[in-house]
């Protein structure tokens, strides 16, 4: 018998946020090309998009800074290189900053 609780929608979203959570740590895991992209699409599907910031200049409030890449070019400075670690976001509330190289300007 399964006991009823007094909130069924917290109850909902805690075991959604649990599953969310699994995902991505299967993701992180994951070594077939087609797992990673089901999970991803299955995350999609609930409006949870990974964050790969590739490009981008680099925001310490929106990712975390595993390296850095030396340049001499001062257009790349701050900019991301790569993803080191994929981040994601439910809709517009970060769950996981991307870990990310960062481009830095060579000291002459």
């Amino acid at each position: 018998m399964t006991a009823v609780t007094a909130d069924p929608l917290g109850q909902a979203l805690a075991e959604r946020a649990t599953l969310i959570q699994l995902c991505m740590y299967a993701l992180d895991r994951a070594r077939s090309t087609g797992v990673v992209e089901r999970l991803a699409e299955g995350l999609s599907g609930i409006g949870v998009s990974p964050l790969r910031p590739d490009g981008t200049r680099f925001d310490p409030a929106l990712h975390e800074a595993g390296g850095t890449l030396p340049t001499d070019d001062p257009a790349l400075d701050g900019v991301i290189a790569e993803t080191e670690v994929l981040g994601f976001a439910d809709r517009d509330r970060i769950l996981r900053p991307p870990i990310v190289t960062v481009y830095q300007l060579r000291r002459q």
